[in-house]
C-alpha cells in the first residue's frame, strides 16, 4: 500500500513544498487537505475520497475548495469529510461562505465518531486528541497491510498525552515546524521542534518517522536538521513533495 507526500510543508507554500496533503491512493483517504491536494488526479484510484482533516486551519483545509474544478473533470462516486463537528461547522460557514466560495463542492461531512472510524478496503481509524491553538486531533490507521499515524499539529515531547496512541506503528507521519534552536517558540505556537519528536518516536517504538509541516518561511534548503533526529531515531525521513512510501507488504 503506497503513502503518497501530496503536500508536505505548513502555514503557506514555497518554491519547494506545499501544504499538508497525504494519500492513500489505493484505498482512496486522504490526511489534510493543504494547497497539495491539486496533485490528487495525479494519483487517486479509487471512485470514492475519504478526507480525514486534523484540524481546520486554512493551511490544512484549503484544498477542498479545489475538489470543484476535479470533479467536473473527474466525477467520484462520494468524497467524505470527516472531523470534529465544530470544525465540520467552520468549513461550511466559513470556508464555503457565498462571498469567499459560493459553489460548494459535493463534499459529505461526517463528524467524527467517539469509536472507531470504518475506512475502505478493511481499514479503521481513531482519532485522539492534540493540544494546539484552537484543537486538532491525529489519527492512527490501520489496514491488513499495515499501521501509520498521522499527527499534526501540536507539541511533542517523549511523554506526550498521545504516546500510548501511537506506539508501534510501522510508520509515523509527525510535524516538526521548528529546529531545535527554536525549541521555545515551538512550545508557545503550539507545534515541535526535531529533537523532541526525534525522542517521541524512539519512546513510541515505530518503525520509521516521516518529519511533515516543517517552517515554510525558512530560508535553508533543508529546514529541519535531519541528521540531529537520526541520531536520536535512525530512521527518520524529512519528507519533501511527491514522496512515496510503502506501508506493509501491500
Amino acid at each position: 500500500m503506497r503513502v503518497v507526500f501530496l503536500g508536505t510543508t505548513g502555514y503557506h507554500p514555497n518554491d519547494r513544498r506545499h501544504t499538508l496533503a497525504v494519500l492513500l491512493p489505493e484505498v482512496g483517504v486522504l490526511l489534510d487537505a493543504g494547497t497539495g491536494l491539486f496533485r490528487l488526479p495525479r494519483y487517486l484510484q479509487t471512485s470514492q475520497l475519504d478526507i480525514l482533516l486534523s484540524h481546520a486551519h486554512l493551511d490544512h483545509v484549503v484544498g477542498l475548495t479545489y475538489l470543484l474544478g476535479m470533479v467536473h473533470r473527474r466525477p467520484l462516486e462520494a468524497i467524505r469529510v470527516h472531523a470534529q463537528e465544530a470544525k465540520l461547522q467552520a468549513i461550511e460557514e466559513h470556508l464555503f461562505s457565498e462571498l469567499l466560495f459560493p459553489v460548494r463542492p459535493p463534499l459529505t461531512m461526517c463528524p467524527l465518531p467517539p469509536a472507531e472510524l470504518p475506512l475502505p478496503q478493511g481499514g479503521t481509524a481513531r482519532w485522539f486528541p492534540l493540544e494546539h491553538p484552537g484543537g486538532a486531533v491525529g489519527y492512527r490507521l490501520r489496514w491488513p497491510q499495515g499501521e501509520l499515524a498521522y499527527v499534526t499539529d501540536t507539541t511533542a515531547t517523549p511523554e506526550a498525552p498521545y504516546l500510548e496512541a501511537i506506539r508501534g506503528v510501522e510508520l509515523l507521519i509527525h510535524e516538526c515546524y521548528f529546529p531545535d534552536h527554536e525549541a521555545e517558540l515551538a512550545r508557545r505556537t503550539g507545534h515541535s521542534h526535531t529533537s523532541a519528536v526525534a525522542r517521541l518516536a524512539a519512546e513510541a517504538e515505530v518503525g520509521q518517522l516521516v518529519l511533515v509541516h516543517m517552517d515554510p518561511g525558512s530560508e535553508a534548503e533543508d529546514p529541519i536538521d535531519l541528521n540531529r533526529a537520526r541520531r536520536i531515531f535512525p530512521a527518520t525521513t524529512l519528507a519533501h513533495d511527491e514522496l512515496e512510501l510503502s506501508l506493509g507488504s501491500g
